[in-house]
């Protein structure tokens, strides 16, 4: 019997419609546009703006366009995992709301938290299930309402985050295409540097904590990037050591979208030219879980059968990766199948 592997056998995003561009951004905090372009690299980012919506009513839109793209019949679904750091609350699980509203009745599923790295930890996490024979249609959604925790008098951080959700369909595959290794790291010690204090057990909502503006995100910006630098680089290289991958038969790099500077340092350092390292952050910041997803929906149409991709994440915790897939199938097929697709 041949190798089962777990092969995306589609990708479909959803960004709100509202755009807060650098130049509206400049009139809420001491900021301008040279500054966040120098920086960061972001021009304007979506934000999730309408009362009463959360991190489920982007991933249900993802969701319902990826049924619809890859002709999958709900019932057929198996497992459904969200991750990210923005469930809708506490409990129930984001992944079990977003069930009820695409109507998706047979499958189990989970959330999944390893801050900006949740996407590339749940990739390697449901893989496993399809590598074992008895899964064979999973649906991965990277998805944050991250503006909720964004303090905009912070001039620091709040140019930085934007909202999104996208989702893959995870089948298996016996030809060898799809994922083929995971490099994970954590360090605990990192916590200290990028975090949310309260909300949680530890601190839970107060007069107090309000007023201390403390369910805001907190970042300390130099060692952040430092490690994000290092860490990337040092798995993404590892990984093309491991197998034999070089700058010339890598297709793409996907890394997660935080910093301008930060993935371009991960390219060059990977000597990777830039027109093989998937970006988009220009258009929609950092989306925390939301980012490899989003560029790989972004990219679809340029992605070909067999391409080597190398996907790459940091983020709070500290977390940190490298995936390594063979993408299985022509993307320009459907991505244009998308365009003519109506949900409404």
């Amino acid at each position: 019997m041949s190798k089962i592997t777990a092969a995306i056998t589609g990708i479909a995003g959803y960004v709100p419609e509202y755009i807060l561009t650098n130049e509206e951004l400049s009139k809420m905090v001491d900021t301008t546009d040279e500054w966040i372009m120098a920086r960061i690299g972001i021009r304007e980012r979506h934000i999730l703006r309408e009362k009463g919506l959360g991190t489920s009513f982007m991933a249900e839109k993802a969701v319902r366009m990826l049924i619809a793209k890859t002709n999958t019949n709900v019932d057929d679904i198996d497992m459904v995992v969200c991750c990210g750091v923005t469930p809708d609350m506490p409990f129930p699980a984001t992944a079990n709301i977003v069930s009820d509203l695409v109507g998706i009745k047979k499958a189990f599923g989970f959330d999944i938290n390893a801050g900006c790295s949740s996407f590339l930890f749940a990739l390697a996490t449901v893989a496993k299930f399809i590598e074992t024979g008895k899964y064979k249609k999973i649906i991965l959604i990277g998805a944050d309402k991250i503006s909720t925790f964004v303090d905009y008098t912070d001039r620091a951080t709040c140019p930085i985050f934007g909202d999104g959700a996208g989702a893959v369909l995870i089948e298996p595959n016996t030809e060898g295409y799809g994922m083929i290794d995971e490099i994970l790291h954590v360090d605990g010690s990192g916590r200290k540097y990028l975090y949310q204090k309260a909300g949680g057990s530890s601190y839970p909502a107060t007069m107090e904590t309000v007023v201390n503006r403390q369910h805001f995100i907190f970042q300390d910006g130099q060692p952040v990037y430092k490690a994000a630098v290092s860490n990337m680089t040092e798995t993404s290289l590892k990984m093309m050591k491991r197998h034999g991958l070089t700058s010339e038969n890598i297709d793409w790099l996907v890394p997660h979208q935080a910093n301008l500077r930060i993935i371009k340092a991960v390219g060059q350092h990977m000597g990777l030219p830039e027109e093989k390292v998937m970006v988009n952050i220009q258009r929609y910041g950092n989306t925390t879980a939301a980012t490899l997803p989003l560029c790989m929906w972004d990219f679809e149409n340029r992605l070909k059968k067999g391409d080597n991709i190398i996907l790459t994440t940091f983020g709070a915790g500290f977390t940190w990766g490298a995936i390594y897939l063979k993408w299985a199938y022509n993307g320009h097929q459907m991505a244009e199948k998308e365009k003519e697709i109506s949900l409404d």
